[in-house]
């Protein structure tokens, strides 16, 4: 069992590191998890906190390399341990200071730091120890022992996924809305009743028209109201270049009996008034 484990970690924390290296340094939204982590404070610039996240992602990606290609190489196992401590200090650190800062662990969730995050980098630190320990590669493992090595590799991917709060939409949350719809809401709330505005807010802050408009918002929730089937609510923002820049009222409309646990893609309509002229602003913020 030992040496199934030796021999299969580094193309277990080879693919880890690869996914998450890999949504750091080219995801489309890394800038905006790293606005949100504790890398603008320590910097004190969104840019540099970028190229910071980029840069790790970089570097996972290498180490991940190496783990696939030359898995009995003592030096890519020992370099993960190594980025896993890493990991384990910057969380710490985080954690400290901001506790309200996001991860940025795989640059594709911006959930607050949590527990989940500290025992995933202490599965890296082990895992790169065990890597760096491997005595055979593990395309020769899987051959020699295919039925044990699918079973093994099965098992430690669930453990990973259980830790990692990016894939809870793949797993926990099908899991969730299928308990509710079994047992019902544990506060009794009908189908057909509205939902606290809190519950409209963050599912608001997690779907695709918040990411668009966040640019534009420079407020939290002023106001709230209900018409025609829709909850409105309303946030200041300020559009346009600097020469051109005015002030707005950003206004977004969702479905008032949606939370985040009956849809993951709520229908949202987005809409920015000018404030001079009350006039709405000829832009398609989801185009």
């Amino acid at each position: 069992m030992a040496s199934l484990t030796t021999n299969l970690a580094p193309l277990l924390l080879g693919v880890l590191l690869a996914a998450t290296g890999a949504g750091k340094a080219f995801g489309r939204q890394a800038a905006g998890q790293a606005a949100g982590t504790v890398l603008v404070r320590v910097l004190n610039d969104g840019r540099r906190a970028t190229r910071v996240l980029r840069a790790t992602g970089a570097v996972e990606l290498v180490v991940a390399a190496g783990l696939l290609a030359v898995p009995t190489t003592v030096v890519p196992g020992i370099a993960a341990a190594v980025l896993g401590l890493g990991f384990l200090g910057y969380l710490g650190y985080a954690r400290a200071t901001a506790p309200e800062s996001s991860c940025g662990c795989t640059a594709r969730g911006d959930g607050p730091i949590t527990w989940r995050a500290f025992v995933r980098a202490g599965l890296v630190v082990v895992g790169g120890a065990a890597a760096a320990g491997a005595q055979a590669a593990w395309w020769t493992q899987t051959a020699r022992h295919p039925v044990a090595s699918l079973v093994f590799l099965v098992v430690t991917t669930a453990v990973l996924a259980a830790f990692s709060s990016d894939l809870d939409q793949l797993w926990l949350v099908p899991l969730r809305r299928t308990r509710l719809r079994i047992l019902g809401h544990p506060l009794g709330t009908g189908p057909d009743e509205e939902v606290p505005v809190a519950a409209s807010v963050e599912l608001l802050e997690r779907s695709l028209a918040w990411v668009a408009a966040a640019p534009v918002v420079r407020s939290g929730l002023i106001d709230h109201w209900e018409a025609d089937g829709w909850r409105f609510l309303q946030f200041a923002g300020v559009h346009g270049a600097d020469g051109t820049a005015r002030p707005v009222t950003v206004l977004f409309a969702l479905d008032p009996r949606a939370t985040k646990d009956t849809t993951d893609r709520p229908a949202v309509r987005v809409t920015l008034i000018d404030d001079r002229t009350d006039e709405p602003v000829p832009v398609d913020l989801l185009a």
